[in-house]
């Protein structure tokens, strides 16, 4: 039987866990952010600049391609995705989803929280 902490595991060892400073470079190069929260959590923190909001729970179904009425065309397997949530969990997760989907280049940024205290860009939710 599987706890969640064996699928954090897991995750953590295909989404690379981004420091403050590497997600902002990436993020100052414009690579796609997105925030894998739920829209309250996000109405209620704001998120980082320019962040594409995908919840974790539609997240195959937006990085499907086969998916017509719900595929988000942001998403391209080939890109840099970076992923972020309320502490890292549900990023590293989604990123998993998306490594195992096919995605190449998926890294986890932490949470919003911590970006918004190291002063990265944020927006209102």
């Amino acid at each position: 039987m599987k706890h969640a902490a064996d699928y954090l595991e897991e995750a953590n060892k295909v989404v690379p866990k981004l420091s403050f400073d590497e997600a902002k470079a990436k993020h100052d190069a414009g690579t796609l952010f997105i925030d894998v929260r739920d829209s309250g959590d996000v109405a209620k923190s704001g998120t980082v600049k320019g962040a594409a909001r995908i919840p974790r729970g539609m997240m195959e179904f937006r990085a499907d391609s086969d998916m017509e009425a719900f595929y988000d065309e942001r998403l391209q397997k080939d890109q840099e995705i970076v992923l972020i949530c309320g502490v890292g969990g549900q990023a590293a997760l989604s990123g998993k989803t998306l490594h195992d989907m096919g995605y190449k280049h998926v890294f986890n940024a932490g949470g919003v929280p911590a970006w918004k205290e190291a002063g990265g860009a944020m927006e209102d939710g």
